[in-house]
């Protein structure tokens, strides 16, 4: 390929970085932006510069927000008794809309992987502990999908809760969702048997 500019072939280099962007998708997707108007490419380059000034993490349940605690944790019509614990932020995004289910959430951050680096105190397994303490929460419900990280993960948070919190019930998503597969993927119906027939572990 003829050499860029140095100013596009560092944008070109940016975008790749983003998940499923490769070097021709990302030089389609800068040839796009210069023929924006200015004022439209100069609003995406300041949204882009405020995204992390203007977001936070929520203290109770670690979901991004631009409020802390987010709406979900002030909104007082939530089942405090249901726990949904997922491990990614998209993925509560998912569960929200699919529109069936009215508790709270956790968000973990990722799931145990020991070959990874990626142990419990990389997680928000802190919080969890926090929120379990306080008292209001009878259910666990494990939404974290049926990789082998997932069931790791459950099993250490099952292990955890029934020694320091044996009051608890923890389930998991039962009927509908493949072996292998992540959360972020399901459709709506798949989601929703799989809360709505969810079993106890």
């Amino acid at each position: 390929m003829h050499k860029l500019p140095e100013a596009m072939q560092l944008l070109v280099e940016q975008l790749t970085d983003l998940p499923g962007i490769g070097p021709k998708s990302a030089l389609r997707m800068a040839m796009t932006m210069l023929k924006w108007p200015e004022d439209k490419t100069r609003t995406l380059g300041q949204i882009i510069y405020e995204l992390r000034d203007k977001l936070s993490m929520c203290s109770q349940c670690a979901a991004l927000a631009d409020s802390d605690p987010c709406s979900i944790c002030c909104d007082p019509l939530r089942n405090q008794e249901q726990l949904c614990v997922v491990s990614e932020w998209d993925c509560l995004l998912v569960m929200e809309d699919s529109g069936f289910f009215r508790g709270r959430y956790l968000v973990l951050g990722g799931l145990l992987s020991p070959l990874d680096g990626v142990r419990p105190d990389s997680l928000e397994m802190g919080k969890l502990r926090h929120r379990l303490e306080n008292g209001s929460t009878s259910e666990i419900i494990l939404a974290l999908g049926t990789t082998l990280d997932a069931e790791t993960t459950g099993s250490y948070i099952k292990n955890m809760v029934e020694k320091e919190f044996s009051h608890v019930r923890i389930t998991r998503l039962a009927q509908g969702i493949p072996l292998g597969s992540d959360l972020k993927f399901m459709d709506k119906e798949t989601l929703k048997q799989s809360m709505l027939f969810r079993q106890t572990i």
